[in-house]
């Protein structure tokens, strides 16, 4: 018995030794390195280095609920509406040998229901899209937006960023109450040369699209044109032009005067930046364009249209200036700062921001729904007998101060006054073309009509917008506040038929004036009105992180 118990001691002696040589030739795995997220503080607060590489990121965002209350003429205004709102933020930087190269991304989805909030900008500028239901048509718009994505490396900027033409932008306000220029994202290419002492120059060539407003178009030929045509995608603006046949009568022409996208916009700014603040010069040139002759030409009492010529509007430049300054003024308190604003401009309304309240990318507008009148917002009108645009001229300008009450508390104040006009010779030549055409209950009646003096198309106007707030920031990126707005609309000279009061009655329903007032048939005295105005209320809670 011992002996078989030293052979099984012997014998598993053996294997161990056996088994502890083979394990030593086996070759060791060793655990892969971690890698450890890095705080970056090249670049500032809230980087870090993405692991593996020398590029640091910061990512950030928002989360906002907006409510907003808005005045209306009629029951079928709404008078509510409701933001969500969520952002995020990608910042990547990297340090080279000629300097920092950063890619910018930022993308804002929203949901916004009733006034202002269901934004039909945002439609036609295609971030929005609306829903399609009995009660929210026209009412709910869920956004997607893919507000930045731009390159910066060695003085180039390259993608989709804040247009450079803009400066202060409405900073100060809740959303773009006040007239102004913003754009805020748009499609560019731009070299910025820094030459010390805190000036810059700025070269940027921009993508015209954002910046495009319609002709005016007088939809004679039986075509119907609407700024918002999300469900006519066919539909046109037409406006017509008088040429000759063969024999030298006159015929007319419809022109497609919907803009192509055939030059870019130049934009040039001189900016100053110091301790006290900064100062921008800016400038630009918009291109404004129309198409062909859109179907046959059409006779006039019955002129043969055979080798019928007329016309074609030419191409013209719009152009608009913009000076700005921005004075901080920590002496009244810490944070404070004061901007101060002012543009003009020919064929270039989105430039000068006059269209800012109104809404962008639509040929007319109201300042609410079952307000008094609308206006024209177009960048040029074709004349009918000279075939060439006649650009609009608009101007604005703003003022917006910031002050903080307290480390917590702070309030922003704004006010805003513009001017828009159109040519006088062109208005009154579409009348007349319209009404040896036969289009006499078109927008605009003819001049030797009763009502053409009482027609709101193509009417000079001014503008008033002003608001304030009030911000509470219990802990520091949250802010909960409210913002009143005011926004008044008159004519330059004038009056012209109150909608509120006879909804839906034109100028060519005027067969009369009796002591400057205008008579329909029946003998049925028209108000009349020289301005109108409306109001917001809007609060807001925000989380930026």
């Amino acid at each position: 018995m011992k002996l078989v118990k030293s052979l099984l001691l012997g014998s598993a002696a053996g294997l161990t030794v056996v088994a502890g040589a083979q394990a030593a030739d086996l070759p060791i795995k060793k655990a892969a390195p971690v890698e450890y997220v890095r705080v970056c503080s090249t670049h500032g607060a809230g980087f870090f280095y993405i692991p593996g590489t020398d590029t640091c990121l910061r990512v950030s965002g928002r989360a906002r609920y907006q409510a907003t209350y808005m005045q209306a003429y009629s029951r079928s205004g709404d008078l509510t509406g409701y933001q969500g709102l969520g952002r995020l933020n990608l910042d990547a930087r990297t340090s080279t040998a000629y300097g920092t190269l950063r890619a910018f991304v930022r993308m804002d989805l929203s949901y916004g229901t009733g006034p202002f909030l269901a934004s039909g900008t945002a439609r036609l500028a295609g971030t929005g899209f609306p829903a399609l239901g009995v009660d929210t048509f026209g009412r709910v718009t869920n956004g997607v937006n893919l507000d930045k994505a731009f390159i910066q490396f060695a003085g180039f900027t390259a993608g989709r960023a804040a247009s450079f033409f803009d400066f202060y932008a409405h900073d100060l306000e809740f959303i773009a109450s006040s007239l102004g220029s913003d754009i805020s994202s748009t499609n560019l290419l731009a070299y910025t040369a820094t030459f010390g002492q805190g000036f810059s120059a700025t070269l940027s060539v921009e993508d015209p699209l954002l910046r495009k407003t319609p002709i005016f178009g007088s939809a004679s030929g039986g075509s119907t044109f609407t700024g918002f045509q999300v469900f006519t995608p066919g539909a046109g603006n037409f406006t017509p032009v008088v040429g000759t046949n063969a024999f030298g009568q006159p015929i007319i022409a419809d022109y497609d005067v919907i803009q192509r996208q055939r030059m870019p916009d130049f934009v040039g700014a001189l900016r100053y930046d110091a301790a006290w603040g900064s100062a921008q010069i800016s400038a630009a040139v918009h291109e404004v364009n129309a198409g062909n002759a859109s179907g046959a030409p059409r006779s006039i009492a019955g002129f043969s249209t055979i080798g019928a010529v007329a016309p074609r509007p030419t191409t013209e430049y719009g152009w608009a200036v913009q000076g700005g300054l921005k004075l901080n003024a920590p002496f009244i308190a810490p944070g404070d700062l004061l901007y101060l604003q002012g543009s003009y401009g020919e064929g270039a309304i989105r430039y000068t921001g006059y269209n800012a309240w109104l809404g962008g990318y639509t040929n007319f507008a109201s300042l609410a729904s079952g307000t008094t009148f609308g206006t024209s917002l177009v960048d040029a009108v074709v004349d009918p007998l000279t075939g060439k645009l006649d650009l609009s001229t608009s101007w604005t300008v703003t003022a917006a101060y910031l002050h903080y009450w307290a480390p917590e508390w702070r309030s922003a104040v704004f006010g805003s006054y513009g001017e828009m006009s159109y040519g006088k010779s062109s208005r009154a030549n579409l009348g007349f073309v319209n009404q040896i055409a036969g289009f006499t209950t078109g927008p605009l009646p003819s001049p030797f009509a009763a009502g053409f003096g009482f027609s709101n198309q193509l009417r000079d106007t001014n503008q008033i917008v002003a608001g304030a707030s009030l911000i509470w920031s219990p802990v520091r990126d949250l802010d909960i506040g409210i913002e009143g707005n005011y926004a008044r609309l008159a004519l330059q000279s004038g009056r012209v038929i109150d909608q509120n009061k006879a909804p839906g009655v034109t100028a060519a329903s005027v067969v009369n004036v009796v002591n400057g007032q205008p008579v329909i048939a029946g003998g049925g005295v028209l108000p009349t009105t020289n301005a109108t105005d409306t109001f917001q209320i809007r609060m807001r809670v925000q989380r930026d992180f």
